[in-house]
């Protein structure tokens, strides 16, 4: 699971501002260099959307990337965000285990896990406990980091229930889980493409996921 970011840190959500400038343009281009499908939420849902970040390995090859629906999360403990509906989806690309670009280390494989991972890292940035200081929160989110990672190597334990939703029309079982933050799911498309994804406000019983056709329309 150890891949760099590119265009801003997949835990610090962000969104495409200004259509048609240069850092738009980067961020949609990161997308386009994809070797995998982009997965988001299906015809169903008609609110806006959005591109957030891809994230490379070590040799600069795109592996993952989130798509935005709904509001833009942020932090839970700023004015307002009690009221937010959102859901992130990612896309992992499905690649096995194999050596570094550079020839020094090993990538492991991308599996399922994977993606619980980072739509569990992605939930977690967005989340900031009221109460906590902020002084704090680098060591809490340290340590709930931590945990997510523990969660996401365990999807078949007590933590986590199994979801059926469409992906493409076609059911497939997720694994679920929820938190006092929001929800987390992770599962694979029938392409080979492992999909998390994260929300607070939506339920995602409802969701559906499709391959989305024209990733430079979420910009």
């Amino acid at each position: 699971m150890g891949t760099t970011s590119r265009v801003g840190a997949e835990d610090a959500p962000s969104t495409v501002t200004a259509e048609g400038s240069p850092v738009a343009r980067r961020i949609v281009d990161g997308y386009l260099a994809a070797g995998f499908p982009w997965y988001g939420l299906d015809e169903a849902f008609t609110g806006p959307r959005r591109l957030m970040q891809v994230g490379t390995t070590a040799d600069g090859a795109v592996q993952h990337g989130s798509v935005g629906h709904g509001d833009e999360p942020s932090v839970r403990a700023d004015a307002g965000t009690e009221k937010q509906r959102f859901a992130v989806v990612v896309s992992l690309g499905s690649s096995p285990v194999r050596r570094s670009g550079d020839g020094t280390g090993v990538l492991d494989a991308t599996t399922v896990s994977s993606a619980a991972w980072l739509a569990g890292s992605g939930l977690l940035a967005c989340t900031w406990p009221p109460q906590l200081d902020h002084a704090l929160r680098d060591d809490w989110l340290s340590q709930q980091t931590e945990t997510a990672f523990d969660l996401a190597d365990d999807l078949e334990g007590p933590a986590w229930s199994v979801l059926s939703l469409p992906v493409d029309g076609v059911p497939v079982p997720f694994h679920y889980r929820e938190s006092e933050f929001g929800w987390v799911l992770a599962g694979s498309a029938p392409g080979g493409v492992h999909i998390g994804a994260y929300g607070r406000g939506m339920s995602a019983y409802g969701l559906g996921f499709a391959v989305i056709d024209d990733i430079t329309s979420y910009a």
